[in-house]
């Protein structure tokens, strides 16, 4: 009880950012940001982590310094589950060098990837669309994986996917412990209670 009641003292918002937004407040040129949808919010609240500009899903924001450091300290392993569009329907091969780990390069240096759970959604899964949409190639056809990492490098699963030759289309994060998107839109964020920290946390 007594943690709970100090957690209580700060703000946690989920974000379900769009394709095409950064992961900042501060204005960048023309391109969106996240003071086009969180108005109102306390100052000393921010993102834990980013999304690519080009990439969509679940974001956290808080003002809880100390669960900021637990989710990006690499000491702290805890999961996040992304769903990426790819191009090519993937072979089993491919699927399990994608769980044993897979080498990228990271600051212009090979990395190895740690284990991962990897999968093909089958079917499909629903998601909203995306504005504008992926490019349609009549001939080539897509599919979407689910993978479950405990690490996250720059852009490490575009990364992935493409050194098994399966480029990502669309990429959205899904998850973050066991807290999910839901039933969550593009450009909608909620508030949750002090509760959810240990959500973000599980895995």
């Amino acid at each position: 009880m007594p943690n709970l009641i100090m957690y209580m003292a700060f703000d946690y918002y989920l974000f379900y950012k769009p394709f095409q937004v950064l992961s900042q407040f501060s204005a960048e040129g023309d391109k969106k940001t996240l003071a086009d949808f969180l108005s109102g919010i306390k100052k000393d609240i921010y993102p834990v982590g980013r999304l690519d500009y080009d990439s969509e899903g679940l974001l956290l924001l808080t003002n809880d310094k100390q669960l900021n450091h637990q989710l990006l300290n690499p000491l702290f392993i805890h999961e996040r589950e992304y769903w990426a569009q790819v191009e090519g329907i993937p072979d089993a091969a491919a699927l399990e060098t994608l769980r044993n780990g897979t080498t990228i390069t990271v600051n212009g240096k090979a990395y190895h990837t740690r284990k991962a759970s990897v999968r093909q959604l089958q079917p499909e899964p629903s998601v909203p669309e995306r504005h504008p949409p992926i490019r349609y190639r009549q001939h080539i056809p897509t599919s979407w994986l689910s993978l479950r990492l405990t690490e996250g490098k720059n852009r490490q699963v575009r990364k992935m996917t493409a050194s098994v030759g399966l480029p990502t289309l669309r990429l959205i994060r899904y998850s973050i412990g066991s807290v999910t998107l839901d039933s969550m839109q593009p450009g909608e964020y909620i508030k949750a209670g002090a509760g959810i920290r240990q959500r973000l946390l599980e895995h």
